[in-house]
C-alpha cells in the first residue's frame, strides 16, 4: 500500500478496482487527530458535499440508487440529520467510498472525491495532497519507461514463436535446426524494423553489451510487438517469408512515424534518459 506525506500527515493510498483511493481517515487526522470519524461524517452530511458524491456517483456508477439519494439530500442541512460512510454505501451502492477493516482500515474515497474532501479541510492540504499524489503518479509512470524494454516484446513473444513451430518447423528435424528457423524469422522482423539482421547489428556494435533488441528505443519496442503478431498471423496465411518482410517494414514505416510523436512514447524514451 502506497503512502504519501502531506504536512508531516502520512496519507495511505490503494488501488481498487484499477482506480486510486485515498484514505480520508489518514486526512482527517490533519485537523484532529482524535475525531477523525465525527471529521469525515461532519464533512458528509454538508449539502454541498453530498451534491458532489451523489453527481460523481451518478457520472461513474450505473448501479447507484438515485431514490435513496434524493432521501438523504432533502434531510441535508438539518440538524438533525446525519449520515456515516457506511450508511451511504449500503443505502445508495455508492462505489466512490470504500469503507475498509482490518489493519489498513478506514474509510477511502476515489482520488476525485479526496480531493474535495482536502479543499473543504484546508485549501493549504489539498495543494500539497495533488502535488505529491502527481509526484507519485510520476514516479510511477518513469518506473514503467524502465520496465518496459526487457519486457514488453515478451508479451507477443510466444504468440510468435508458435506460428513458427506450428507452420514453418517441419518434424523430426534437430534441435538446432529448429532453432535457425526461428532466428530467421527474427531476423525478418529485425530488417523490417531496424534494416539488419542481428549478426549484422553484432559487427557495427562490437563494442556494446546485448543485441539489437536490448538497444530499442520505446517506440520501437512497441512497434517490434505489433510486428510479431502480425508476423504470426501472416504466417499462419501461408504469406511466403519475402511478401512477409516488404509488408512488415511498410507497416514498421508507418508505425514508427505515428510512435515518434506520441506524447506517452515520449514520456517513456524520457524515463530511458533519466535512468542512463
Amino acid at each position: 500500500m502506497a503512502k504519501l506525506t502531506v504536512l508531516n500527515t502520512t496519507v495511505s493510498l490503494y488501488s481498487h478496482k484499477e482506480e486510486d483511493y485515498i484514505s480520508l481517515t489518514d486526512m482527517a487526522r490533519y485537523r484532529d487527530a482524535k475525531r477523525v470519524n465525527y471529521i469525515i461524517q461532519n464533512w458528509l452530511r454538508n449539502r454541498n458535499t453530498l451534491e458532489f458524491v451523489g453527481l460523481w456517483e451518478q457520472l461513474n456508477n450505473p448501479d447507484f440508487k438515485g431514490i435513496e439519494f434524493d432521501a438523504f439530500r432533502k434531510q441535508a442541512g438539518l440538524n438533525s440529520f446525519s449520515l456515516t460512510p457506511r450508511l451511504w454505501i449500503e443505502k445508495t451502492a455508492a462505489v466512490g467510498l470504500v469503507s475498509k477493516s482490518g489493519r489498513y482500515g478506514g474509510t477511502y474515497a476515489h482520488k476525485d472525491i479526496a480531493f474535495e474532501f482536502a479543499s473543504w479541510l484546508s485549501v493549504e492540504f489539498k495543494l500539497y495532497l495533488i502535488k505529491e499524489f502527481q509526484r507519485l503518479k510520476d514516479e510511477e509512470y518513469r518506473q514503467l519507461g524502465w520496465d518496459i524494454k526487457p519486457n514488453l516484446v515478451k508479451i507477443n513473444y510466444r504468440i510468435h514463436t508458435d506460428a513458427i513451430k506450428a507452420h514453418l518447423v517441419p518434424g523430426a528435424i534437430t534441435p538446432a535446426r529448429a532453432s535457425r528457423v526461428y532466428a530467421m524469422e527474427a531476423d525478418v522482423l529485425n530488417v523490417a524494423l531496424f534494416g539488419q539482421t542481428a549478426t549484422e547489428w553484432r559487427k557495427e556494435n562490437s563494442g556494446k553489451n546485448g543485441n539489437v533488441r536490448d538497444h530499442a528505443t520505446a517506440a520501437q519496442l512497441v512497434c517490434l510487438s505489433n510486428l510479431e503478431n502480425l508476423n504470426a498471423l501472416f504466417i499462419k496465411e501461408g504469406v511466403p517469408q519475402s511478401e512477409r518482410l516488404t509488408r512488415l517494414n511498410a507497416i514498421a514505416i508507418h508505425q514508427m512515424t505515428l510512435l515518434s510523436s506520441d506524447p506517452g512514447i515520449k514520456q517513456l524514451e524520457s524515463a530511458e534518459e533519466v535512468k542512463k
